[in-house]
């Protein structure tokens, strides 16, 4: 029997449903995923910026962006998640969303002393957070 056809016959003698990942909600209403995503953004600190792309990366999903992005968007309002110190890789504000607007991220950053060039980009040399080492991210994902 080839790799393939044994691979197959493994998911189809799987109970249905087997193949779905379960979504557990927690008790403040936040997937397991978003949880660890709002815990990495908190630890970006005032003046600072990173990208959809690091928060994922630290993460362990390097093509989780998008993810971190959809996480950043799901944020109640009143949330404590510096959702505005989160910006694209090529150091641009890119919401399009009417919660969290693109007038207001930039208002709230530059409240924080970040400033940006006339293309209306971020230095990363300047304001670019370096990010938690994977010891600092697995203690956040322990916690609970």
């Amino acid at each position: 029997m080839q790799l393939g056809q044994l691979r197959r016959r493994r998911l189809l003698d799987r109970p249905p449903g087997a193949d779905t990942i379960p979504v557990v909600k927690r008790e403040d209403g936040a997937i397991g995923l978003f949880k660890q995503i709002y815990r990495v953004v908190r630890q970006v600190p005032p003046g600072q910026v990173v990208s959809y792309g690091a928060i994922a990366r630290m993460l362990g999903n390097p093509h989780g962006a998008r993810t971190v992005g959809w996480a950043l968007h799901s944020l109640p309002k009143g949330a404590d998640v510096p959702w505005h110190r989160v910006i694209s890789s090529q150091g641009r504000i890119s919401t399009s969303c009417r919660e969290h607007a693109a007038g207001l991220q930039r208002e709230l950053l530059e409240s924080e002393g970040v400033q940006f060039d006339e293309r209306g980009c971020v230095s990363w040399d300047r304001y670019g957070w370096e990010g938690l080492d994977w010891i600092e991210v697995e203690e956040l994902r322990r916690a609970p």
